[in-house]
């Protein structure tokens, strides 16, 4: 859809240009495909499964010593008025994608409305967007974008970023009806009628295992294939593996669905393994992600801070934003982190993380999850060695850093608050707040002229010879750029006996990539 890739028989390609169809599995791996053929039933009992052929309605019974499923998933119906009209697409194969780009390319759409922030909703909008210049607007249900993958605060990021783009983003609303005579007009949610011609339906999807049900296997009340490490299924005989399976959480302990290519391909290999007699084991996943939008990606592993917090976790979260490179070489960028560690135990429980367009953010989330699998510990991510060149990274990198801020938290060296808190404590009347910036006079003189006698400015360097000028009986809110100047000013405030310090996590960086700049706020007011 976003031509990136030009023709979609690279899709069904090996990477020396064979293309994988029926010939290509019979020739080379001697592989049987029966395309066109449905499998209607499992006999467990005879050890068969009845097959019907499209083309000519027959029907057989093929019999078999082991069985795999790998039936995927299937697109979650909305099941409201409208969402079978023309003009309406689900997402869930080529040939969606193929009709979903033959229509644009036919010049029929003007303005899409994509039903779903999850990762192929937001692809979608941004090929729609980027690609063939259509306007778009994304409705979600949830009240944030990528709303099961990261926090509120790396939404903010998201959503920023996306208006910036032209995205039109509406969180927190449900759709009611797609409405039109011969084909799409309008889509109808519980706030607004958004006019479209277009409707793409991303709303997540749900594993297909209404054969493996029928068979009497068991099945999630979320509908997932339950599997063993071995990738059985409550049958012995029978294996599974892909978007059709529930797996392990390694970090909860709990069923996880985790419908990823990834998972399929090396759930596929220990599949293979143990019908050739071997003893291959999928022991689970973290469930690490990553997509890109525009020129920035969103990555990340494990549990939100939220989600860590409901699963029983006595959970705490560092944010951070610094270069993804050497801060002197050109062409660096702002990566920001966030980690979530259990307070107790001071397990690693997820990492989720906004920066530019690359490998730069999925290599550190990568090595991440990496540790996570084996139950890493926070002093794992402050001492993670991390390749450093100045090209690629800090001498002491971003990955690093989020895991000395966390240490940090744990003991009580750093108090704070992320965009969220720090906006609603400045809209108010602040009269038992004192807001102080440490960067140098020149950053911080557009603030302190649009909010005289609020906005305060020392920079960190001459704090210690300025602390009569800072109130003891008030809180202060310390800012600077990214979070660093700022933690600096709070360890010196606090040696000189101030109690009451709080850090603003990210600085300035945050509070822009969030739409949250105060100065942006009082212009739009």
């Amino acid at each position: 859809i976003s031509g990136d890739v030009s023709d979609i028989k690279d899709l069904r390609t090996t990477s020396f240009k064979l293309v994988r169809d029926e010939a290509f599995f019979r020739d080379c791996k001697d592989i049987e495909v029966l395309a066109r053929t449905e499998a209607l039933a499992i006999d467990r009992a005879a050890k068969t499964v009845r097959l019907r052929c499209l083309d000519t309605g027959q029907e057989r019974d093929l019999p078999y010593d082991k069985l795999v499923l790998a039936t995927g998933a299937t697109p979650r119906r909305l099941n409201i008025l409208g969402e079978d009209l023309p003009g309406v697409h689900p997402v869930a194969n080529l040939h969606d994608a193929q009709d979903l780009r033959g229509m644009i390319s036919s010049g029929k759409a003007g303005r899409a409305v994509v039903v779903g922030s999850g990762f192929i909703g937001l692809e979608v909008a941004e090929a729609l967007c980027d690609m063939w210049g259509l306007e778009v607007a994304v409705v979600e249900v949830a009240d944030t974008p990528l709303p099961r993958n990261i926090s509120p605060q790396l939404a903010a990021m998201v959503a920023e970023h996306l208006a910036a783009k032209g995205v039109e983003l509406y969180c927190g609303e449900k759709v009611l009806a797609i409405e039109g005579t011969d084909g799409v007009e309008r889509v109808v949610t519980d706030k607004r009628t958004l006019e479209a011609d277009m409707v793409v339906l991303a709303a997540g999807v749900v594993p297909n295992a209404r054969l493996a049900a029928a068979a009497g296997l068991s099945v999630s009340p979320r509908g997932g294939l339950r599997v063993d490490e071995h990738m059985r299924t409550s049958d012995p005989d029978i294996y599974a593996g892909g978007d059709c399976v529930e797996i392990r959480n390694l970090i909860t302990d709990t069923p996880l669905f985790l419908p990823l290519g990834s998972m399929a391909n090396r759930q596929g290999r220990v599949i293979g393994t143990n019908l050739a007699g071997g003893d291959a084991r999928f022991p689970g996943a973290v469930g690490s992600f990553a997509v890109k939008l525009f020129e920035r990606n969103v990555a990340g592993a494990g549990l939100t801070l939220q989600q860590a917090r409901d699963a029983g976790f006595d959970a705490i979260s560092a944010l951070v934003i610094q270069f993804d490179r050497a801060h002197f070489f050109p062409g660096k960028e702002l990566m920001t982190l966030e980690l979530v560690v259990d307070a107790k135990s001071r397990r690693v429980l997820g990492i989720q993380g906004f920066g530019p367009a690359g490998d730069a953010l999925v290599g550190r989330v990568g090595a991440v999850a990496a540790l996570m699998q084996k139950g890493a510990l926070v002093e794992d991510v402050s001492l993670l060695e991390y390749p450093y060149s100045p090209p690629f990274a800090s001498a002491m990198d971003v990955v690093n850093t989020v895991g000395t801020v966390a240490e940090n938290l744990l003991a009580g060296m750093n108090r704070g608050v992320g965009v969220e808190e720090f906006s609603r404590m400045f809209s108010s009347d602040g009269k038992e707040l004192f807001f102080l910036d440490c960067r140098e006079k020149d950053n911080a003189a557009p603030l302190l002229e649009a909010f005289p006698g609020k906005w305060h400015n020392i920079p960190q360097g001459q704090l210690r010879a300025r602390l009569e000028e800072v109130p003891r009986d008030k809180t202060v809110v310390l800012v600077c750029n990214t979070g660093i100047r700022s933690y600096e000013a709070q360890i010196t405030l606090q040696q000189a006996g101030f109690t009451d310090v709080l850090n603003a996590y990210g600085g300035m960086a945050a509070l822009k990539q969030s739409g949250a700049d105060p100065l942006k706020v009082k212009s739009a007011d």
